[in-house]
């Protein structure tokens, strides 16, 4: 095991920092990352004490800064430790430069603007999390997207997901003994997908959440049988109505919700053809 100190230092909230060090970080096994988060570094003053803390846990340096002084400080000063610096969105800044024929704008956190997309982005979480688990069935037509499925087949963090991308998500649980109401099939607006999984990996994900509640780990929600008819009975309602349907099973969240997301992009040009 591999023991690495990562310095993430930004003018801004350090959100892209982090999304860029976890993408990067996926691609390497066998690493135990100690993650230092330096937020807000605007001055030379605050540079200094985060350096001091920086020269006691030596490791990686990934910045995000736009004052050429505080840059250019942390960059002689990385060089004189021996400590490997990246200043993360050159590459990108500098080919869009290049393309566009403008300078950059040396805005700290100028894509954290609270724009219109951000209060979107706001309004669908909130949606999603209020119609988590099939609850306000009167407002599901109000939703960009509709997830329906078995119990633990990746609903709702696949909603959550999908709702930091900027899309109202309700999800709906089908249960053989209890089915959805009829307004699941009447919806005009969202495009409602099917989620559905391998008997096996479904049996072994309730198990694992069975034996995280104290509950005994063998009872009909995780028989063979059972597991394969509530399967076979959501399958049979997606093809019913002519849902698409998206296998989880080896999928992660992230893949699952881009696999929505190209969906929806599919079936809005198809309304919206250019």
């Amino acid at each position: 095991m591999i023991r690495l100190h990562l310095h993430l230092l930004s003018d801004s909230t350090g959100e892209t920092l982090e999304n860029i060090a976890k993408a990067g970080l996926a691609q390497f096994d066998g690493v135990e990352t100690i993650k230092h988060f330096w937020p807000m570094v605007r001055s030379e003053g605050h540079l200094d004490r985060v350096l001091m803390e920086i020269a006691q846990r030596p490791g990686l340096v990934i910045y995000t800064l736009v004052n050429s002084d505080v840059r250019r400080k942390l960059e002689t000063r990385c060089l004189a430790l021996g400590l490997p610096s990246v200043a993360a969105l050159d590459p990108v800044i500098e080919a869009l430069s290049r393309l566009l024929g403008q300078e950059a704008k040396a805005r700290p956190g100028r894509q954290h603007a609270l724009d219109a997309a951000y209060f979107a982005r706001v309004d669908a979480i909130q949606y999603t999390i209020a119609h988590d688990d099939g609850v306000a069935p009167e407002d599901w037509e109000e939703a960009d997207i509709v997830l329906a499925g078995v119990s633990r087949s990746s609903k709702t963090p696949t909603s959550i997901y999908l709702a930091n991308r900027g899309y109202k998500v309700a999800n709906i649980p089908l249960v053989v003994e209890s089915p959805p109401p009829p307004s699941l099939y009447t919806l005009r607006h969202p495009l409602v997908v099917g989620l559905t999984t391998s008997p096996d990996r479904l049996i072994q994900i309730r198990r694992n959440r069975l034996l995280s509640l104290n509950q005994a780990p063998e009872t009909a929600y995780v028989d063979q049988e059972m597991v394969t008819a509530e399967l076979a009975f959501a399958r049979r309602i997606f093809s019913d109505h002519g849902w698409p349907v998206i296998d989880v099973t080896r999928r992660s969240i992230e893949e699952t919700a881009a696999a929505i997301i190209n969906l929806v992009n599919e079936r809005n040009s198809e309304i919206n053809p250019e």
